[in-house]
């Protein structure tokens, strides 16, 4: 196995609820309601996509890029007052690290969050990390993934990701990656080189590296 990348919001980080409460609020500033399948229909997309849905739904005449600020501006809050680590994600990613297979973040969410995020639970746990500002098409584009593996040196079939949105899974499987899908909102099905679990204490290292190299 070459490397094991995991994204951030919903797999590594308990942070879902966090953008449901900011973009609930941004969307009142906005006149308008927010519900759970607005939500369901944005996981494990990107802020621009998230931007253009929020003005579709609200009707709003403001600025996109105005809209954004707001949302960056209220996550970045709601990170500084504190997160959870999703159950079994800090083991497992002690597992890895202590394996010497290298690892990657790949998130949609931007440089800014990623930092925030890093901060609490350890940059150093990562030898690359890739976010929605470092590339060109988003999940459920295979490019985030194809960039992560290439700044590796690595081989994507020979790579593990760890994900918990459809978006995130059809990614990194355009990629040519094995797949663990933790579900948060959306369900998942299984599917060849595809491992879906209720929480990432059900897996380790030997896991992986069934599922990559069975």
């Amino acid at each position: 196995m070459d490397a094991v990348f995991f994204d951030m919001d919903g797999t590594l980080v308990d942070t879902e609820k966090l953008w449901f409460q900011a973009e609930s609020e941004v969307m009142r500033r906005l006149g308008a309601g927010w519900s759970t399948a607005d939500q369901e229909n944005l996981v494990g997309g990107s802020m621009p996509a998230t931007i253009a849905y929020m003005v579709q739904v609200s009707g709003s005449d403001r600025d996109p890029a105005e809209i954004e600020s707001w949302m960056i501006d209220r996550v970045l809050g709601l990170l500084a007052d504190g997160f959870e680590v999703m159950p079994g994600a800090a083991e497992l990613l002690a597992e890895v690290r202590a394996s010497g297979v290298p690892t990657g973040l790949v998130t949609s969410s931007a440089r800014l969050m990623a930092d925030a995020v890093l901060g609490g639970i350890g940059r150093g746990n990562f030898d690359i990390v890739v976010t929605g500002d470092d590339v060109q098409r988003y999940k459920p584009d295979p490019e985030p993934y194809l960039l992560a593996a290439a700044m590796l040196g690595v081989d994507p079939a020979r790579c593990a990701v760890i994900e918990d949105s459809p978006n995130g899974v059809a990614a990194a499987t355009a990629a040519g990656c094995a797949v663990v899908a933790v579900p948060s909102v959306l369900p998942i099905a299984p599917a060849p080189r595809r491992l879906v679990v209720e929480s990432l204490k059900q897996v380790d290292m030997a896991t992986l590296r069934t599922l990559v190299l069975p």
